[in-house]
């Protein structure tokens, strides 16, 4: 990997230079900043608990607007905000979207579920805040809303989404690998640039590592001012990542094992409907306009997790099946393997014929699919296996990177379709009737992979590969 390195030039006058530099009439060497630093800029003033620029500190206001859904897409929409300890009671507006600005009247009010935050004792995290969040229930499928949040004085723009058809009719999402580190300064054009090339996007998916530190408000606060409004506009869909675990301290200065970021339930509303024993909110799935999403954790209960998959996907009516976790079945990196979780869940996978399957971790590109390893059902092969298989895809969005594999997937029963290293990505998944189109692209716009799956009836799907390899 390239290492970058930046010099901080400060101006400085030239009474100032010729004080600095004494008699021997040469300046004194600039001092590198890190990695990630913003050259040329200033430290922000401390942030009275924990250290930390202005933006980030919670104030009466609404800031951290994001949306996620904790119930049906096509008849609810959740949204959760912070702000600090003061704003005891929330709530949220909503109407109908207009193109007249006379839409407000009237709104429809629900008042927030209101969870002080207090983390002073946990290292890195260091504040005391207030998450609000609300659930709009018996929404209109496919109809645009308008909605603001706050607390009766203090209130957010208005933003506006639209809920799931009730129809399988045509949608496009968003896919990010690990973002992870120097988030504001590096990953922020990534996940702008993906907004960019698909604003109507209906949501985004985050396959774990969003931050580098699980407990750091600041990591937290560099990863929702780097989206800024989109996440506010476009729902997110997030499964945790190892770096979303840590240990931290109680009140009484113990000391407890990793845990999920005290950060994660507080601020994201998604489906309680994942598997016993697995941390909630953490596991889950759900269903838009044809297609079911299985959230993995993969840090937590793999085999657990394994028996509720088999029941989730063998009652799935979706005509499509995305599966969505960090670690993943064929590493891409290193000397990495997760034997453990692919013996677990890609038997299930290969069972159900599971179409395309999200991954991270380790920060580098991978695309490649599964083929038949028997023509027994009972044995665990995919009965799309013949032709495609289960489509596999690792990514990375952040600047974090790692060299690809020794021997790429020469040891797993899979196909290497595309590869990359040191480069950025997001992708786009459109899901059109009977076809797929998945299309990644570089923070810079530029395509790099894409293919299509095609379902036709009575046969495997059919994968077409739509990628140029001139490059």
């Amino acid at each position: 990997m390239a290492h970058r390195f930046w010099i901080r030039l400060v101006p400085v006058s030239a009474a100032a230079l010729v004080a600095a530099c004494g008699s021997s009439g040469s300046a004194p060497a600039p001092t590198p900043s890190p990695r990630g630093g913003a050259p040329g800029a200033a430290s922000a003033p401390p942030n009275s608990a924990h250290g930390g620029p202005l933006w980030n500190q919670a104030s009466p206001d609404p800031d951290r607007i994001i949306l996620t859904w904790s119930d049906d897409p096509a008849t609810t929409q959740s949204v959760t905000w912070r702000t600090d300890a003061s704003a005891r009671k929330a709530w949220g507006q909503l109407a109908p979207a207009t193109p007249s600005p006379l839409f407000e009247d009237p709104v429809v009010v629900v008042e927030a579920r209101t969870e002080t935050v207090d983390v002073r004792h946990v290292e890195r995290a260091g504040v005391l805040v207030n998450y609000h969040s609300v659930t709009f229930t018996d929404l209109e499928p496919g109809l645009l809303y308008a909605y603001r949040v706050g607390d009766g004085e203090r209130w957010s723009e208005w933003f506006q989404f639209r809920t799931a058809s009730r129809e399988a009719e045509p949608f496009t999402f968003l896919y990010f690998g690990d973002a992870q580190n120097d988030i504001l300064s590096l990953w922020s054009r990534t996940i702008r640039a993906g907004f960019a090339e698909a604003p109507k996007a209906r949501f985004m998916v985050f396959a774990g590592d969003l931050i580098n530190r699980a407990h750091s408000d600041r990591e937290w606060g560099e990863w929702y001012r780097a989206a800024g409004h989109i996440s506010a506009m476009i729902p997110s869909v997030a499964a945790p990542g190892n770096h979303e675990y840590g240990q931290h301290t109680t009140v009484q200065g113990d000391t407890l094992d990793r845990r999920l970021s005290v950060f994660w339930r507080p601020q994201f509303a998604f489906p309680v409907n994942g598997a016993p024993g697995t941390t909630p909110e953490s596991n889950y799935y759900l269903d838009y306009q044809g297609v079911r999403i299985v959230v993995l954790n993969s840090s937590e209960n793999q085999e657990s997790q394994a028996r509720w998959l088999d029941r989730v996907l063998a009652e799935s009516p979706a005509r499509w099946t995305v599966a969505v976790h960090h670690h993943p079945i064929f590493s891409a990196a290193g000397n990495r393997d997760n034997e453990g979780l692919r013996d677990a869940w890609k038997p299930i996978y290969d069972r159900h014929g599971v179409d395309l399957v999200l991954q991270g971790h380790d920060h580098t590109y991978a695309r490649g699919r599964t083929r038949a390893e028997s023509d027994d059902p009972d044995a665990g092969s995919n009965p799309l296996d013949e032709e495609t298989g289960t489509v596999y895809v690792v990514s990375v969005s952040g600047p974090k990177m790692y060299s690809f594999k020794e021997g790429s997937w020469d040891g797993y029963q899979a196909t290497l379709d595309r590869m990359a290293e040191d480069t950025q990505l997001f992708q786009t998944v459109t899901v059109d009737g009977n076809t797929l189109r998945y299309r990644a692209y570089t923070a810079t716009g530029e395509p790099y992979d894409a293919f299509d799956l095609v379902k036709e009836a009575g046969r495997p799907n059919r994968l077409v590969d739509r990628t140029s390899r001139e490059d």
